[in-house]
């Protein structure tokens, strides 16, 4: 009997979406698209589970103190692993790879697994765009290496300007300028534009929001985009609440009573952020709104752990192993069937279900989510 075709319908635009099969496979000789119709394209690659920050919405010292049991190094994926994994995403459609943590910069010798990344290339012939996030903390010492390797960009998470409440929020006494040293070493280096990202919690840095804008609206040249992401309830342990998120219309409005701000396309497709100029063309804000404007509709990024499982959602509970048929034997051919049929499953929507839910509701039930610090944000 022939498979059902489902309508499936954007949760977000209210607009068909394309059709797939029941099974959720598309024709072997179509693009690879999950259930939803979304394509593969952004893959994120976790290379350490370890962090030198302890930020209360990500790794909360309580949680991740001086007896927590971080991965064994055998258990982590080498550099050539990830690179040749990485390598078989890209024959699938994937043109980025964003290195994440915990903290990238961390891993030893991080600047290897850039150069061995660089050199690979999409069908057509093309280089992959291939960035980095990071708090910043070694980026000082390490920004001309990552660019000598073939690191094209960096974005440096910062929550605040002010010194004592940055060292409040990171919980290790780390001092601002020691984030802001190695923004300005990115933007020698050549690594940019730099994206720095502030999460909001209200109550807490909500006050930083203006002094972060004026600080960085016209650092660089402008060369320096500001985005703001709405605190999220990812993970398991950083006691997420709806009434400590501040929504992104708000922050556009306070930066936009002192700024006036014009609206921007997106840059490309299943981009997270939604994008604001300075109308007297200084530069530009993003904003990304997980919480109250789900972007799950264009999500076209699949994350890759430190030991190299796959998870399909920064909420996912669950991931797919992809390391023991890599450490296994499994042939390229297999590593990409697995990769193509864990994709064409894919039903993930977890923001959008969240908002479905009374506005006073707590994060939507399920099983123990994936820490972030463990798949990168």
């Amino acid at each position: 009997m022939a498979s059902r075709v489902i309508p499936l319908v954007d949760a977000r635009r209210g607009a068909p979406l394309p059709l797939v099969q029941e099974n959720g496979h598309v024709p072997l000789d179509g693009p690879l698209l999950d259930r939803l119709g979304r394509p593969l394209t952004d893959l994120r690659i976790s290379v350490t589970d370890r962090c030198n920050f302890r930020c209360s919405y990500c790794m909360p010292k309580e949680v991740f103190d001086k007896d927590h049991a971080y991965l064994p190094h055998s258990a982590l994926l080498s550099f050539e692993e990830i690179t040749r994994l990485a390598r078989i995403f890209a024959a699938q459609g994937v043109r980025k790879i964003r290195l994440t943590g915990g903290e990238p910069l961390l891993r030893k010798n991080i600047e290897h697994l850039v150069e061995q990344l660089a050199a690979l290339r999409t069908p057509e012939g093309a280089p992959l765009d291939l960035t980095l996030t990071t708090n910043g903390s070694l980026l000082a010492r390490k920004a001309r290496a990552l660019k000598a390797a073939g690191l094209q960009r960096v974005t440096v998470s910062l929550d605040a300007l002010d010194d004592a409440v940055f060292r409040r929020m990171n919980d290790m006494d780390f001092p601002v300028a020691d984030v802001l040293a190695g923004i300005d070493a990115a933007h020698e280096a050549g690594l940019g534009p730099i994206k720095v990202n502030m999460v909001v919690k209200r109550g807490t840095n909500e006050q930083e929001i203006l002094p972060m804008a004026r600080h960085f609206r016209q650092a660089h040249g402008g060369g320096v985009v500001l985005r703001f992401i709405e605190y999220m309830d990812v993970g398991a342990t950083n006691g997420w609440r709806m009434d400590e998120v501040l929504p992104s219309a708000e922050v556009v409005a306070r930066i936009g009573a002192e700024f006036p701000l014009r609206p921007l396309d997106a840059d490309s497709p299943g981009e997270t952020a939604q994008r604001w100029a300075y109308a007297d063309g200084s530069g530009e804000i993003g904003v990304i709104s997980s919480v109250t404007r789900a972007f799950c509709s264009d999500c076209s990024r699949l994350r890759l752990s430190t030991e190299g499982k796959v998870y399909l959602c920064l909420f996912a509970s669950q991931g797919h192993d992809l390391k023991a048929l890599l450490r296994d034997g499994g042939s390229d051919a297999q590593l990409a069937g697995a990769i193509r049929g864990i994709w064409r499953r894919r039903g993930d929507r977890y923001s959008e279900l969240r908002a479905l839910q009374p506005a006073d509701a707590a994060a939507t039930p399920g099983a123990r989510r994936v820490e972030m610090s463990y798949i990168g944000g």
